[in-house]
């Protein structure tokens, strides 16, 4: 098993001024926040190769209204990094159905990204009940075209040499997906977990378990995810897109939209993959605007 320390370095805790918490998990322990208060409650579900780091800005602008509860993926950020856990998407929606179990939620909203799309929203169809409105970024929870650069991250020995040997994945991802640069400090809280080989594991099996129609052990997870789209509702739902993302481009986009078609909207066009670098006031006062809006379902 492999651990992050419990005592984050001075100039990470100026950034992430969090004390995140332990869960106990079958595959090791899950670190996540749990900040604010409020009978309503925020989770907000991270991708690859990002963690709760990345959320951090919508956790200050949300917490005097909202309990936000935002995990760290068993092998991402401060969570353990099992070296012989099966990283694959049934095992990280399990994990958020136990949290979500843990935390006790009567009323709660969904935020996801990247990977945190198909986990985010897997755990949630699954477990409907105080579920209010979920607000999507960035994310597919279908199939659809992979960049080349993605694929070769793929590809036996080669992958696990660029991603995990390299840091190929997540270092590239701190210039890549954003329009406006990181700060070095910035940059620094997004690498800090994923320092050395051991630590990237869980970056290599997220790309490994991309669902790709061709008979992987996640293709049958994600087309039931797939199917019960629809159990949402457009007056549950804001589309916030980035719109200068090279992954999760303007296809994935529109295929949101005609999932649902009359949901809240916002392509922004000057933000990258990760939007909430790029525009993090904009994207805090949308997503507060939003979650605080009366009525819809629930």
């Amino acid at each position: 098993m492999v651990s992050i320390p419990a005592q984050l370095p001075d100039w990470l805790r100026e950034l992430y001024p969090f004390a995140p918490r332990r869960l106990a998990l079958p595959g090791g322990e899950m670190s996540y926040v749990d900040e604010g208060t409020g009978e309503e409650a925020v989770v907000m579900v991270h991708g690859n190769p990002t963690w709760s780091f990345f959320y951090r800005n919508l956790v200050r602008a949300l917490r005097g209204r909202f309990r936000c509860i935002v995990p760290d993926h068993l092998g991402c950020g401060l969570s353990d990094k099992p070296q012989g856990y099966e990283y694959a998407l049934a095992s990280h929606i399990a994990n958020i159905e136990t949290l979500l179990r843990h935390a006790g939620l009567k009323r709660w909203h969904l935020v996801v990204h990247d990977w945190g799309g198909p986990i985010g929203l897997g755990a949630a169809l699954r477990n409907p009940l105080g579920l209010g409105r979920v607000v999507i970024m960035n994310t597919a929870a279908f199939r659809g075209p992979m960049p080349v650069r993605i694929r070769l991250c793929r590809m036996p020995v080669l992958g696990a040499l660029i991603v995990r040997g390299l840091n190929g994945f997540a270092g590239p991802a701190t210039s890549m997906a954003v329009t406006r640069p990181l700060t070095t400090p910035v940059k620094r809280g997004y690498l800090f977990p994923y320092d050395n080989w051991r630590h990237r594991i869980a970056v290599h099996r997220f790309v490994r378990d991309i669902p790709l129609g061709q008979g992987g052990a996640s293709d049958p997870v994600l087309d039931q995810i797939t199917a019960h789209l629809p159990q949402l509702t457009a007056s549950q739902v804001m589309l916030l897109w980035g719109a200068q993302d090279f992954c999760f481009n303007r296809f994935y986009y529109d295929r949101w939209c005609d999932y649902y078609p009359a949901a809240e909207k916002h392509y922004l066009a000057t933000a990258g993959h990760y939007l909430l670098e790029d525009a993090p006031e904009e994207c805090g006062r949308l997503i507060g605007t939003f979650l605080s809006a009366p009525g819809g379902p629930g």
